[in-house]
Order: C-alpha cells, then structure tokens, then sequence
C-alpha cells in the first residue's frame, strides 16, 4: 500500500516550529480540494496544532455535506485577512496555480510566514512555499492519507469520509487510468474506517435539482464532434445560468457526460463563468497531453484532465483551443 514518493521528514520539522496554520484550496473547490483540507486539518489538531481552514470561495451547495459542521470559511466574508496572514503557517492543497487561488493568491504573495504546497498536479508555479509534490498520485487525498501514515494517526470516520470523497471522485470513481492497486487498498483501509461509499454517492451524484438537470440537457444538445468524432465539444454559456437557475458548481464534472460517445478521445467544454469569461476543461482518453494543450492558455493540470480560464468572444475561443487540441493529436 505504500507507494508513496513523498518525503514526509521535512514537513514534521517545519511544523514543529509552526503551531498556528491555514490551511486552502483553490477556487472552485471540487471533493479533492474540500475533503484533503478537512483530512488535515483533523491531522494537524490530532497533532496539536490550532487550525483554521479558510478559502476564497465558499463550498459549492451541493458539496456542502462533506462539511457538516461548518468548519470551512471563506475569506473577507467570515475570516479578516490579517488573521491568515498572523499565521506561523498557510499550507495550500491541491493547487499551486496562481491563477486557481483566486483572492487568495494576493494573501499569499504578501505572507511572510511558512508556505507549503501539498499537490498532485503536473503543472504548477513557484509560490515561494515547500512542495510535497507528486504528480503520479491520484489524488491529493491520497498524499493526505500518507501523511498521515507517516505522522501515525489513523484516520476517524470523519477523516475517513473526506478522504473516500477525495480520493473516489479524482479517479472517477475507480475507473481512471490513475487508479492502481494501492487506489483500492487505500479505498478499502477508508471504508474500514467508517467511510460510506453508497452515501457518499448518492449525496454527489442522486441529490441533483431540477435546475441542474436542465443544465446538463442544455449542455448535451449543444454537443457537437469534430476530426471524424475523435473529439467533442459542447459550451454553457452565462444566460443558462439565469434562465435556468443552475449555479456555477453545477457544471462539475458536466464534460464527463459527452465522453459516452463512442470513438471520442478528446473532449473540450467551455463554461460561460461571467460574460466573456469563460472556464476551460479539457478530458483525454489518447496520447494527447490536456496539461499541455491548457498550458497554452494559461491554465495546468494532469495529462487526463486540465482546465485554463479565457477571456474573449466564444466562437475564437472554441477556433482557438480546438485547434490547440487537433495539432496536439497529430
């Protein structure tokens, strides 16, 4: 089970002179972002340290059942930033992508404190912190569960839970190439532990509202395939929003959706956030690199799956990136 390329020493000696410590995630947050920052931060108070949890934005509706108490807050809103910035230490999960932090990132240009990126992600830029990378993890949850290994201390239900939610939706439920051996050892030593994998399910995927299944129509009748239906693109522009009253947590994972079609290898959605702002996902089943290709739009992630944020009319952004995408599968 222990695969783990992660040397965890040095993080014991920092925190040992970092009582005080925020923990983030980036913006947008998805399961792996919530449950690794719920995961550690239950681990560093088994450890003595005081903890806040604290992001740009607040959960997503529909995630909000991996919180049940509460403990994530949003900055400005509930947390003054001259109290993270009194910090002895802010440790940012599952990102180290400025663009990705949000408010957050003004926060962490100015901290003077200890920084620490605790990551899974190919690409990433230098925030000043030290990385406990490795970018052939499944899931940030999974580093998490490691160091909690290291630190020996066995994850409660609670942590348990997190981290099933963590690791269960960055593999696609077990069906990403990521996934290994140890995925499933990890999964099982959870569910042991108290996780609930029918609960966890139902709360993501059978909670669904009206809105967001109208969404999801919208998205699908717009689906159109390109290079002999090796890729397939579709869009949820700004008014669906409106006219539909879905909110922006309701595209998570929406992409996945068009990927059904038989003989796609590449699919690419682009999600209307603010008019003429437009978030970029990207999903390979191929050789083609989706970091890369979103790399060439300022955006990062793993070679499955990546995402950029755009800014500009959609016709030559969808021209832009789809053509990005059929040089990439030459």
């Amino acid at each position: 089970m222990d695969r783990s390329r992660v040397d965890w020493g040095p993080l014991g000696e920092i925190l040992h002179r970092c009582p005080q410590v925020v923990l983030t995630s980036h913006i947008r947050p998805d399961c792996d972002a919530l449950g690794s920052e719920l995961a550690m931060a239950a681990l560093l108070r088994r450890l003595g340290h005081r903890v806040r949890v604290v992001n740009a934005q607040a959960t997503p509706p529909n995630l909000a059942f991996i919180d049940p108490d509460g403990q994530i807050e949003v900055l400005d809103d509930q947390v003054p930033r001259q109290e993270v910035l009194g910090a002895d230490m802010l440790m940012v999960l599952d990102t180290s992508a400025w663009a990705q932090l949000g408010a957050m990132g003004e926060v962490i240009r100015s901290f003077q404190g200890t920084k620490v990126v605790i990551d899974h992600h190919q690409s990433s830029d230098d925030l000043g912190a030290v990385e406990f990378r490795d970018s052939a993890c499944e899931a940030t949850g999974r580093l998490v569960y490691e160091a909690c290994r290291h630190f020996g201390v066995e994850p409660d239900e609670a942590m348990a839970r997190s981290l099933f939610a963590a690791l269960a939706t960055d593999t696609g439920w077990f069906r990403f190439p990521s996934t290994n051996p140890g995925t499933y050892q990890v999964a099982a030593e959870l569910v042991r532990r108290g996780a609930m994998p029918q609960e966890i399910y139902s709360q993501l995927y059978e909670q669904d509202t009206l809105a967001r299944l109208q969404l999801r129509g919208r998205v699908l009748a717009r689906a159109q395939t390109e290079l002999q239906g090796r890729v397939i693109h579709s869009a949820v522009f700004y008014r669906d929003f409106e006219e539909t009253g879905a909110h922006r947590a309701d595209t998570e994972d929406v992409i996945n959706l068009t990927l059904v079609v038989a003989g796609v290898q590449v699919a690419m959605i682009l999600i209307e956030l603010n008019p003429g702002e437009f978030k970029l996902s990207l999903r390979s089943r191929c050789h083609v690199d989706c970091s890369r290709v979103a790399a060439r739009f300022g955006g990062g992630g793993h070679k499955a799956a990546a995402g950029a944020l755009l800014r500009g009319e959609y016709e030559a952004l969808k021209r832009q990136v789809l053509d990005a995408i059929a040089e990439a599968m030459q």
